[in-house]
């Protein structure tokens, strides 16, 4: 039977706009454009050039660091264009979709009979490495090092996340490959995360399955690692979210590169928020295209809490398995905001007369209510105030406050001490939202990731 973790540390925001579980279609724009930055922490080296042919998995370019790590195109088509900012940099790569399906293919032996270093050559030549990340750092993994383990959260508990149940259910053949051939890469245990009373996971073979109970970020990778086996100096622990263990899966079963992933598309303001099947860097455009109201609305793409900004014209992140759409917030001030009683916006604290229907007791008789949130940050920053509000919602085994602040300062032995090696952006999304002080703390743990891991690697 598996393990049962729980806790009541976390928030549960809720807010309309959950998709319905039907997949209206495969969307997959005319371009589609690569873009480096979405890759965090690589410095890339182009291998094509305008009016090449590529096919899907077909390299466009390489990590300089390690020159075996591809980053390929999703599908077949010519290169439109390389595009370039200051001092060269490359802003992205943009492919016309020929729509012709043209795989490169790869010759394989049994999956059953290849090597852990057979199939971590093949997943860095095949473009399926850059979708391993690592703890430390929270970056793609580092292919020298072996990790002592492999860490699957199979639930995702952020608003209005895609149900996982619904998007596996019927590729779990594909999962189990992926599964194996990851249990190849490390000497240590893959463990799964999974929801408490979940029995879609409990078939898996070659896996240790843990389950959690709790609001979010429960689902968090991170804080599934961090109640079951906490990072220490020198250790390596590897990640991957559950739908990219499917491209793996598919690789080893067909010999290509097939990157479809199942699409949540939600929010308060879409009309009729479902799923579809896309590609990453599909162009934002057709995928919401007549989906949303006729608000000034802002785009996100992954959770309201961690996702990341991105207007119509823009690209979709290779890592996101949903876009989020609320209001802008364009109205800033409002009269005596602060006084006001506040009947249908949500507060932590209870503030507000909305505080009534977060009693249980309520719940249980009227149900929970959802709420409309817009992107106003409601509040000027301000000093760091230590009041523990951060421990309410973050359930690590971690100081985050004192976390923060040696983050802030720089102090890269006191970040060692306090947990940085295991903590990523996503884990202190909620501490943000709940932040008295409004400061911008995933961004601040970035910068501190980055900087530990240019001192000390």
């Amino acid at each position: 039977m598996a393990n049962l973790i729980k806790t009541k540390r976390g928030l549960d925001i809720q807010i309309n706009g959950k998709a319905k579980e039907v997949i209206e279609k495969t969307i997959i724009s005319e371009q589609i454009a690569i873009i480096p930055d979405y890759y965090h922490g690589i410095t890339p080296k182009v291998v094509v050039k305008e009016g090449d042919i590529v096919k899907a998995g077909s390299p466009v370019f390489h990590d300089k660091k390690f020159e075996t790590m591809n980053f390929v195109s999703p599908v077949s088509g010519k290169i439109l264009s390389v595009n370039r900012g200051e001092r060269r940099k490359v802003l992205s790569i943009v492919i016309e979709n020929d729509k012709k399906n043209t795989y490169e293919k790869f010759d394989l032996k049994s999956p059953e009979k290849l090597t852990g270093d057979e199939i971590k050559t093949l997943l860095l030549s095949s473009g399926l490495w850059t979708f391993i990340k690592q703890r430390p750092y929270d970056v793609i993994a580092n292919p020298t090092q072996a990790p002592k383990s492999i860490f699957i959260s199979c639930f995702d508990s952020a608003p209005l996340a895609p149900n996982n149940d619904f998007v596996i259910g019927s590729q779990m053949t594909d999962f189990q490959t992926g599964i194996n051939m990851l249990g190849k890469l490390t000497t240590g245990k893959v463990n799964l995360g999974t929801k408490a009373g979940d029995n879609l996971f409990s078939t898996v073979k070659n896996v240790e399955i843990t389950q959690f109970d709790g609001p979010h970020p429960i689902g968090n990778v991170g804080i599934q690692i961090n109640n079951t086996q906490p990072v220490n100096k020198g250790e390596v622990v590897w990640t991957i979210n559950v739908q990219d263990v499917l491209f793996i899966g598919r690789f080893f079963s067909k010999g290509i590169v097939d990157l479809t992933r199942t699409l949540a598309l939600t929010g308060p303001e879409v009309n009729a928020p479902q799923y579809c099947n896309t590609l990453p860097g599909c162009r934002i455009s057709q995928l919401v295209e007549g989906k949303l109201s006729k608000k000034i609305t802002r785009i996100i793409c992954g959770n309201v809490l961690s996702g990341t900004k991105v207007e119509k014209d823009g690209y979709l992140d290779p890592y996101a398995t949903q876009i989020s759409v609320i209001r802008e917030g364009e109205h800033i001030h409002e009269l005596v905001g602060w006084a006001m009683p506040r009947f249908n916006k949500f507060s932590v604290s209870g503030t507000y007369f909305t505080g009534i229907f977060e009693n249980k007791i309520v719940q249980k008789i009227f149900g929970k209510r959802n709420y409309k949130y817009d992107t106003r940050l409601l509040g000027g920053k301000r000093a760091i105030i230590m009041s523990g509000e951060y421990d309410k919602v973050l359930p690590m085994d971690i100081l985050p406050e004192f976390l923060i602040k040696a983050m802030i300062a720089g102090n890269i032995d006191k970040m060692e001490a306090l947990g940085a090696y295991e903590i990523a952006p996503e884990d202190v999304a909620l501490c943000e939202f709940v932040c008295t002080s409004k400061l911008p703390l995933q961004q601040i743990v970035r910068t501190a990731l980055d900087n530990m891991k240019q001192e000390l690697d």
